[in-house]
């Protein structure tokens, strides 16, 4: 019986005991075959993994930035498919950070770069809440999937994604990973990284964001695109906020009190994620660095272009040309153009055309672009085109012939005739001008003439320069005959008018006639504001500029405004000029004591221009320190009804803006 038992003992010992060691060797040979399928998959997918060292060579796009001249004021940014600014981990805020870390990857400072637990974790969790509350992926995949693959879901690409979470994990501090990732996630509305982010959804950098700002940049991580603001799920993404705030507050990164005041505080978005501001004026800087750099090198090297825009001009600008526009449509004129320009450094430091809104609607409704249009948003006539080079400027173009006259000896004294004189035949006409108000004054001298802006003397300024016969300018009324001698004064009109900016005059000398001194040319609003800033710099021409400096994404200077000076007119000349042009007793008899052109304690220059057909107003006008130009008319060169002057329709646009920025007046 005893051998019986301990028989029986000892089979069913040796029975259990092979029953174990049966387990050991099938569960041993399932795990090394696991293994051995891991390494033979590690081996298969990891032989066209991206090197993790890439990372360290992978140059992230970034968005070109143009900003006013105090690089405070971003005006636009130039991207592609990613718009990205770069910064470093120092630069951004820890609470930032800190609502990243515990929304996306609570384990990412104690996890090897994968967070099985987490994954194992955030599936049973989801299941039971019946809601994607909790992702699986740490930052390191995150990271990876975001800038090495497709946004395909399977199996294949996921084992991808890990193994190369674990060797980046491996290679690279936790902070260099958390670095590249808040570059590189993308929020939406084509920003990437949360310096991006920042700005287009709030318009100030990162370091200036509040608490529900930071949490709601967090919150979008999780699915950009639907959770947007600008979309119908706005209140999701609000309600995630607040569950990114609560995580925060259960990890002690903020107060309980911190906590509550977030929740209530409201978050406020950009009207408009993708904004242009100082549309015109940037635009135009915008073809300016594309001819020279290439549209793709802008969209992806980061650059930062200071710009000479002043803001607060623009906004005055802006304001007061729509103003101004609104007010002019009782005279059916639609539109109009400012620039302000700095003479001595010949900085652009304004421009603005219309209502200053670049996506306005034109008019009238349903018009065509460049054929019937009033007023055309897309169209800036302060530059013109190839095709539409410019507006004819009246008689603003009359001091140029004055500063050919002077330069050739003739001063403000010397005398001519006002009376009905035929100045020859030009093509098949016979020309008769007409002063503005059809009266005629007799002998007066070349100050009254400009001053008063007199059509008849100013044409036989002409006959003056070509021929410096004072008597016949001061005896006879007619030239036929003589054409020849009033073509030699235009042609060194014109090369006075070139030399101070004007780049718009290259038709043959027939085309214009004598006509062009009461404006028979087309000109831009941008040139000939720069050419009356030589009458302001006393005879220093600067071109204009817009650029002031270039920056690559490091703060390498790529280029600087170095733009030289140059003389084209003596001093003498162009302060007689500025003399004339800021004489009110003089002006007086023609544009009344108190007229748009007049500045209580200051001697402000000006000249007016409306073409014959009222198609065109024109005031111009500069203190030493500032010309502003401004023209008033329609896109498709409608004329204005009820017959109004410059003075009335673009003296007062004139008036205000130079008001305001008036510094110290002449001596």
């Amino acid at each position: 019986m005893p051998y019986r038992i301990f028989h029986r003992k000892t089979y069913r010992e040796s029975k259990e005991r092979k029953k174990v060691s049966r387990f050991v060797k099938i569960t041993g040979g399932l795990f090394l075959f696991l293994v051995f399928c891991s390494v033979v998959l590690f081996i298969y997918y990891a032989k066209d993994l991206p090197r993790p060292e890439k990372f360290t060579e992978k140059q992230f796009a970034q968005s070109t930035k143009i900003y006013d001249r105090t690089g405070k004021v971003l005006l636009y940014e130039i991207y592609g498919e990613e718009k990205r600014t770069l910064v470093s981990l120092n630069q951004i805020p820890d609470l930032l950070e800190q609502a990243v870390i515990v929304t996306e990857d609570i384990n990412f400072y104690h996890h090897f770069g994968v967070d099985f637990k987490g994954i194992l974790r955030s599936v049973l969790i989801n299941l039971k809440l019946k809601e994607a509350m909790y992702g699986g992926s740490t930052i390191p995949q995150q990271l990876i999937r975001s800038t090495f693959f497709s946004t395909e879901k399977t199996i294949s690409r996921k084992f991808r994604e890990i193994v190369l979470a674990l060797e980046i994990d491996r290679r690279y501090s936790k902070d260099q990973i958390l670095e590249w990732y808040l570059n590189q996630i993308p929020f939406g509305q084509n920003a990437y990284g949360v310096a991006a982010a920042s700005q287009t959804y709030f318009e100030k950098p990162i370091e200036n964001l509040s608490l529900p700002e930071i949490a709601t940049l967090a919150a979008l991580i999780q699915a950009p695109s639907y959770l947007s603001p600008f979309g119908p799920h706005k209140d999701e993404l609000l309600e995630r906020k607040d569950y990114v705030l609560g995580r925060m507050l259960s990890y002690d990164f903020i107060t309980e009190e911190q906590f509550e005041a977030a929740k209530k505080e409201e978050v406020v978005f950009v009207e408009n994620p993708v904004k242009i501001l100082a549309p015109y004026f940037t635009l135009w800087v915008k073809q300016q660095i594309t001819e020279k750099y290439g549209e793709d090198f802008l969209m992806k090297q980061g650059l930062k272009v200071y710009t000479s825009l002043n803001w607060e001009m623009q906004q005055e600008a802006e304001r007061i040309v729509k103003e101004g526009v609104e007010r002019n449509k009782a005279y059916n004129a639609h539109n109009a153009g400012l620039v302000a320009i700095d003479p001595q450094t010949g900085e652009v430091l304004s421009m603005t055309v219309g209502t200053g809104d670049y996506y306005a609607s034109s008019y009238p409704e349903n018009c065509i672009s460049g054929v019937d249009c009033l007023f055309d948003p897309k169209f800036n006539v302060t530059l013109g085109t190839k095709e539409s080079p410019g507006r004819q400027p009246g008689s603003a173009f009359k001091p140029f012939i004055y500063a050919t006259a002077f330069k050739k000896g003739y001063d403000d004294k010397t005398m001519v005739s006002d009376e009905a004189t035929s100045f020859g035949f030009w093509g098949d006409k016979e020309y008769l001008p007409q002063n503005y108000d059809g009266k005629f004054r007799g002998l007066i001298t070349l100050r009254q003439s400009l001053a008063q802006s007199l059509n008849v003397p100013s044409i036989k300024v002409l006959y003056l320069i070509g021929s410096e016969n004072k008597i016949n300018a001061l005896t006879t009324n007619n030239f036929i005959g003589q054409e020849n001698i009033i073509a030699e004064g235009l042609k060194e009109s014109i090369e006075t008018a070139k030399s101070m900016g004007i780049t718009t005059l290259d038709k043959p000398l027939s085309s214009y006639g004598p006509a062009i001194v009461l404006g028979g040319g087309e000109v831009k609003l941008l040139d000939i504001t720069s050419a009356f800033g030589v009458f302001a710099a006393e005879g220093i021409r600067v071109e204009p500029v817009s650029i002031l400096k270039i920056e690559d994404y490091q703060g390498k200077i790529l280029e600087e405004n170095k733009k030289g000076s140059k003389r084209v007119l003596s001093s003498e000349v162009a302060k007689l000029v500025t003399d004339i042009l800021s004489d009110n007793d003089m002006r007086t008899p023609m544009f009344g004591a108190r007229s748009h052109l007049y500045f209580e304690n200051y001697k402000v220059a000006a000249k007016t221009g409306t073409t014959d057909d009222f198609r065109d107003c024109w005031t111009i006008g500069y203190i030493p320190s500032l010309t502003v130009g401004v023209w008033v008319g329609n896109n498709n060169n409608e004329p204005m009804i009820r017959k109004q002057p410059a003075a009335t329709v673009a003296g007062p646009i004139f008036h205000e803006f130079l008001e305001k920025f008036l510094p110290n007046p002449f001596n």
